[in-house]
């Protein structure tokens, strides 16, 4: 195989890499947006929970 040739299958190969990559970044962005949507439209906060403050508590 030719120099060119290698420099031909190794380019393919990072495209199609990349192309993996930004298929999976965009299903993430829109499992995001879809949980987000979800919440947005009324499902009620989970009221029996509570957030634990970062700081002590002051006496």
């Amino acid at each position: 195989m030719s120099e060119i040739e290698l420099h031909q299958l190794r380019h393919d190969d990072l495209v199609r890499r990349a192309e993996a990559e930004h298929r999976v970044r965009e299903a993430l962005r829109a499992r995001r947006a879809a949980r987000r949507g979800t919440a947005a439209r009324g499902a009620e906060p989970e009221s029996h929970t509570r957030r634990r403050s970062w700081f002590a508590r002051t006496a």
